[in-house]
């Protein structure tokens, strides 16, 4: 499945670098606003160490990750909803991705402009985020106004949707936080690809690994109150170690006392974000990692490989990724008794290794 989140944030904030580390793709990342006009994508592996594990034991001929893309949008500004600074355009690229990551400035630095001429993220994610809010609200206007005139036939279904969309314009206008928002209102509202509702993800970036900061506190307390998740990454740190070799990488990891690369966690959250899971296939030819949302069925999940395999599903030979792993091999889950068959509305877990049994 086809999965894009989009990079957003204020001019000079860090994004072309961060995207540039992401993607490895060289995109202009300059010292000045609007250095990037249209969007640019990349599409990134996402790292799971268990596809390596799996690999490890099979041989495969070839070994597949799922992936992500990734959309490096152009710095909005304060009135963007009306124009300004190419924001109905960028806008516009919002509305493509089915996720934001709003990347924000959380560091000093002279020789680095802010467009507002002071560090404060808090302000600029409320700058950001009024901008998207606007834009829904005139986006919603316009649809009020065509059911409103369906409306007048008396007809119910126009008439229940004219006070939805109505109830949607005044909890924008009033800022009501989304997760007070009836379910009729979000479900609509998701329905209607507002931007306001779309999951956020906030990158504080920093000018040191794992940097604490009064802008860092400022977001993550901010960050709690929406309910929303924030992460604290150093582009430029990133940006360096995409150019190094495997040995020269882990070295400097070490040296910064990381676990992993930091934009390994940006591609997981973002992942983890969408209410996303993976399930493997594994065999001589191929092992191969598989995306499919949380809760999907056996059927809906084989369906991914191929539409056919949905249609002519017959049933799944399931083994949990740990009991795969215990085992060493297929043949020793079967033989351990911790392979088994599922049906079409088994709900496939997190790190299922799978075999779709079907008649095409």
């Amino acid at each position: 499945m086809g999965v894009k989140c989009g990079l957003v944030g204020l001019p000079n904030v860090g994004k072309s670098t961060l995207f540039n580390a992401l993607t490895e793709s060289g995109v202009d990342a300059e010292n000045y606003p609007f250095c990037t006009i249209d969007p640019n994508l990349g599409i990134v592996e996402v790292p799971d160490p268990r596809l390596v594990q799996l690999s490890t034991m099979v041989s495969p001929q070839r070994c597949i990750a799922t992936q992500m893309s990734f959309l490096d949008i152009a710095g909005l500004v304060a009135g963007a909803s009306q124009g300004e600074g190419l924001g109905n355009k960028f806008l516009g690229h919002i509305r493509e991705v089915q996720a934001i990551v709003h990347v924000v400035r959380c560091f000093d630095d002279e020789n680095v402009t802010h467009v507002d001429g002071s560090v404060d993220p808090v302000r600029d994610i409320t700058t950001i985020e009024t901008e998207l809010r606007l834009a829904d609200i005139q986006a919603l206007e316009k649809s009020l106004e065509k059911v409103s005139k369906l409306a007048k036939s008396g007809n119910k279904e126009q008439i229940s949707q004219k006070q939805d969309i109505a109830e949607l314009i005044s909890m924008l206008s009033d800022e009501e936080p989304i997760p007070n928002w009836s379910q009729t209102a979000q479900d609509l509202a998701h329905s209607m690809q507002l931007l306001s509702v779309k999951p956020v993800l906030y990158i504080a970036n920093v000018t040191e690994p794992n940097e604490k900061n009064d802008y860092t506190t400022a977001l993550q307390n901010f960050a709690k109150e929406q309910g929303r998740p924030v992460l604290v990454i150093c582009a430029k740190i990133e940006s360096e170690l995409v150019g190094l070799e495997s040995e020269e990488k882990q070295e400097l990891l070490d040296d910064l006392e990381m676990d992993e690369p930091g934009l390994y966690k940006v591609i997981r959250e973002g992942y983890d974000l969408l209410g996303l899971q993976t399930f493997f296939t594994a065999g001589p030819k191929e092992v191969r990692a598989w995306t499919v949302v949380r809760g999907s069925s056996a059927a809906k999940s084989a369906g991914t490989i191929h539409s056919d395999f949905e249609k002519h599903f017959i049933r799944a030979e399931v083994i949990a990724f740990d009991d795969y792993q215990a085992a060493g091999s297929e043949q020793a889950a079967k033989d351990n008794g911790t392979w088994r068959l599922e049906g079409k509305d088994y709900t496939v877990m997190d790190g299922d290794v799978i075999y779709f049994r079907t008649s095409a």
